[in-house]
Formats: structure tokens, C-alpha cells, sequence
């Protein structure tokens, strides 16, 4: 089956012991099962795809509920996926963790933790300032932010205190150690973005 990838949940980190001994650190993902929703053609929408939903929804508004109400099912999350030949899919099918094989080379997207309102030493890695004289009570601080007569005022994008953390996060060059289709589970070599029970992409990458 030709689908560039799936949604699925951080488990979270074990460790993987292949056949010859070796351990490796792996993240275990629920990649489903995830259902197609939609099935986009170029005829209609000027390019093939087909959008799949992930995570059962309590609650949807009504156009999202007409949106799925074909699929039978509601979901929380959907997101559209390129695939090679459209004619495999259509409408409530479910695709699970037989979509990837065994050291295929894939890429996560996630969202990374978030850390909330931080300072610039956790937030931008910043030194600090000297614990002796006299500034006792500077030592976390970012210090000079700017100068007084010209240009008289903060540059824009200077790092500063602030929300850290929640951003969109690519790592690419990871590989899929094993698969499980009874529990949809695939296990990735290496970390990947986001907290426990995060909602990730996968996508298969080219070599």
C-alpha cells in the first residue's frame, strides 16, 4: 500500500534487542488504527491525496461531523497524506502499522515539550551573569538588552525571557527497528519530538 505515512501517539522510549544480542533505544508510536475520511482527486481537488482522521473525537461541531459522518467514525485529529496509486483507498478503510516496513527510513514531525514562560538561560542557553561583585541577584539575568542613546530602543528578535517550547519539530533520518500490527505499534530507532501521548507524523523518507 502506496501512503506517504501516518498519525500516530508517542508511547514512549524502550529498549529494542534484536535477534544477535544487540540493544538499541527505540520510541515505541501507535500509528492507529487511522481511517481515510476523505479521498481527494485531481479532478475534483487539483491533486490526489487522501486525508485520514486519528484519536476518537467526544465531541465534534456539526461541519466536522458531515465532514466524517461517511467514514462512520469521528476523530480528533485529520491531516492529508500523498499517495502512489489512489484507487487502493476510499472512504472508511483502515490503515495500520503494516503501512511501514522494517528498516524503512522515515521522518517524525511533532510538537516539541513546552517548558512555559522561561528565562534566557533555560530558554537561550545564555551564561549568566558573575556571582560576585555585588551582583548577587543578577546571575540569571540577560544583561544589556540594548543601548540607551541609539538606536535608543530593543531590536526586534532579541532573545529575551518568553514562552519556550511547543514548536513544530522535524527529525529526519530515523528508521523503522520493528513493527507490530496487532497493537500498532512501530518502533523508531532513536528519539522523537513532543511528551508522552503526543500526536506525531511519520513519513516515509527517500533514501
Amino acid at each position: 500500500m502506496t501512503i506517504a505515512g501516518l498519525l500516530g501517539r508517542k508511547i514512549g522510549m524502550t529498549t529494542y534487542y534484536h535477534e544477535d544480542g544487540t540493544a538499541e533505544s527505540v520510541t515505541a508510536v501507535e500509528v492507529g488504527p487511522c481511517v481515510v475520511t476523505q479521498v481527494k482527486t485531481k479532478a475534483r481537488d487539483g491533486y490526489e491525496a487522501v486525508q485520514i482522521g486519528f484519536s476518537a473525537a467526544r465531541k465534534l461541531s456539526s461541519p466536522d461531523a458531515g465532514h466524517q459522518s461517511r467514514s462512520g467514525r469521528k476523530f480528533e485529529y485529520l491531516q492529508e497524506f500523498g499517495v502512489g496509486d489512489l484507487s487502493e483507498f476510499e472512504v472508511g478503510q483502515e490503515l495500520k502499522a503494516n503501512v511501514f516496513a522494517v528498516g524503512e527510513p522515515i521522518q517524525v514531525i511533532g510538537s516539541s515539550k513546552g517548558h512555559g514562560f522561561s528565562g534566557v538561560i533555560r530558554r537561550w542557553n545564555f551564561h549568566g551573569g558573575p556571582k560576585s561583585h555585588g551582583q548577587s541577584d543578577r546571575y540569571r539575568s540577560p544583561g544589556s538588552i540594548g543601548a540607551g542613546t541609539s538606536p535608543g530602543r530593543v531590536w526586534p528578535g532579541t532573545k529575551m525571557s518568553g514562552h519556550y517550547g511547543v514548536d513544530r519539530v522535524t527529525v529526519k533520518g530515523l528508521k523503522v527497528v520493528a513493527t507490530d500490527t496487532e497493537k500498532n505499534v512501530v518502533l523508531v530507532r532513536g528519539s522523537i519530538p513532543g511528551a508522552k501521548n503526543g500526536i506525531v507524523r511519520i513519513e516515509k523518507q527517500s533514501k
